[in-house]
């Protein structure tokens, strides 16, 4: 069977799954919709004001409508945080203390966290402020160690950390019973442990966000699904008031918090994109769907497995070598509607351990709900698939991934 009729066999497997993400997407586009109704949206929320960014109403109606969708008490959306990194570590720099501990309850956390917490030597990070860090072992299997994470919170623990993707570890995700599992676990020991949650990559993958289930602050980019594939730029932080206003005097200066920052004529973008966040969403998800189905058919281990449930938008695939790791990703980017002349070459990253290989024409510079696909030069030579704004551009990419990878075997 070639890849054309191994496409075709994976749509006509895959139509039911499709139906039941399209209702997801409903699910949550009505949520938005009535954010939006609640906080009044109107056209004049799209101006922005200058400067210090004082009094701007269209932030404070993107807050307050934001808060809601996620189930939170507040939320600070900002075109000034930078990536979903620096969300998490405004968040982390704003609740920890010296003398505290930072308890990871998941593993070890995304590359470009090592050098927030400390673990690789970098300038500034929490290990220069006294601040401990601890993480709770996966499973053998991948799996939260629910009986080790019982009994985890110590003396000092201030943050428990959860990271809700798997990154570039071959583990489960995190669905929204799993966290709210954690939460409770980690309450039961001391309800003052603020549970901080990594949201990249989950956002409207299902219909309810952490906040909803008990997490007390969450973090990510608007570069990933909140943004819609439209937003330019930034951030976000929700929760508790209390931990959202820390995270935002982070950001910006202690007394400023989150009345300052001037949104630079973002609004527009920023209500639109996250507006059409969820139908970006889903058409990932077909398109993840597709590349497990397919991959799998092939003999290639993938993670998360064919036909089931999503807990974010990244499909991996263990390709087994440099050379294939290298022309899946180069075909991909040929596939792209942006830069496709251009040939992904390994290459050091900043924040990351090993040498990376990228790919990814997106409108967007870094836009991950925009179809990309990247992977450490490192054994076994996984490949990381995020994101498509519809599934028939994940398939076309994915055939010419399909042949490529067949020319070097």
């Amino acid at each position: 069977m070639n890849s054309t009729e191994l496409l075709q066999e994976a749509e006509k497997a895959l139509f039911t799954i499709f139906y039941a993400i399209d209702a997801q997407v409903k699910a949550n586009i009505l949520k938005i919709l009535d954010a939006y109704r609640t906080q009044r949206l109107g056209a004049h929320h799209f101006a922005s004001v200058s400067g210090y960014g004082h009094d701007d109403l269209g932030r404070q109606v993107l807050d307050g409508a934001f808060a809601r969708i996620v189930g939170a008490e507040s939320a600070a959306v900002r075109v000034q945080l930078v990536s979903g990194t620096h969300a998490i570590a405004c968040a982390l720099f704003g609740v920890l203390r010296p003398g505290d501990e930072l308890l990871s309850v998941v593993g070890s956390p995304y590359d470009t966290l090592e050098e927030v917490i400390g673990v690789r030597g970098s300038v500034g990070s929490l290990a220069e402020f006294g601040i401990a860090y601890r993480e709770v072992p996966l499973t053998p299997q991948g799996s939260p160690s629910w009986d080790a994470i019982a009994s985890a919170v110590g003396p000092k623990t201030r943050v428990a950390f959860v990271q809700r993707s798997c990154g570039y570890d071959w583990r489960e995700s995190l669905d929204i019973t799993a966290i709210e599992r954690i939460v409770k676990l980690v309450k039961q020991q001391n309800p003052e442990v603020v549970c901080l949650v990594d949201n990249c990559y989950g956002e409207f993958v299902e219909t309810l966000e952490p906040p909803a289930v008990g997490a007390d602050l969450i973090a990510g980019s608007l570069i990933k699904n909140p943004g819609g594939t439209i937003a330019t730029a930034g951030g976000y932080v929700a929760g508790r008031t209390d931990l959202v206003e820390a995270a935002c005097c982070r950001l910006t200066a202690p007394g400023i918090g989150s009345k300052g920052g001037a949104t630079f004529n973002q609004h527009r973008l920023l209500f639109q994109g996250l507006f059409l966040a969820p139908q970006m969403v889903g058409e990932a998800l077909k398109g993840s769907h597709l590349i497990a189905w397919v991959m799998d058919r092939l003999g290639y281990p993938v993670n998360p497995l064919p036909m089931v449930p999503r807990r974010d938008v990244i499909q991996a695939v263990r390709l087994g070598s440099r050379e294939k790791l290298i022309a899946f990703c180069r075909a991909l980017q040929q596939h792209s509607p942006v830069d496709s002349f251009v040939d992904p070459t390994p290459a050091p990253m900043p924040g990351y351990a090993s040498d990376l290989v990228m790919a990814g024409g997106t409108f967007v510079d870094g836009s991950t709900l925009e179809l990309s696909a990247d992977g450490p030069l490192r054994e076994p030579y996984t490949v990381f698939c995020q994101g498509g704004t519809h599934w028939t551009h994940v398939a076309i990419a994915l055939d010419a991934a399909l042949e490529a990878i067949a020319a070097v075997e």
